[in-house]
């Protein structure tokens, strides 16, 4: 192949291990429960780490698939949510108007 010396891990191996320390902080365990009912997967950030680490030791294209394959599943369930807003097209017609700030509420 010609990129097998060229290609980098997209992010450092010690991302992955900060990551992996995030994850299983007491803060982030708590805030997964109270979030999603149920405590955070923190596996595949050690399963990145350990092949980064094997990357950057033997250069395995193993590691290599892996972490791409891993990286490419998370910008897969990113991009899977929808946004929560709609977006405009254009502003409003009186957006230059002042605020009717005197008038009560309903």
């Amino acid at each position: 192949m010609a990129d097998r010396g060229s290609w980098r891990p997209p992010r450092s191996c010690e991302d992955y291990r900060d990551e992996w320390k995030l994850c299983k902080s007491l803060r982030n365990l708590f805030h997964s429960y109270y979030t999603h009912g149920e405590a955070p997967a923190c596996q595949q950030w050690t399963n990145d780490f350990s092949a980064c680490r094997d990357w950057e030791k033997s250069r395995s294209l193993e590691a290599k698939t892996a972490l791409r394959q891993s990286e490419t599943a998370r910008q897969v369930e990113k991009q899977k949510h929808p946004p929560v807003w709609t977006l405009r097209k254009r502003p409003p017609t009186d957006w230059y108007l002042p605020l009717d700030t005197q008038k009560p509420q309903q």
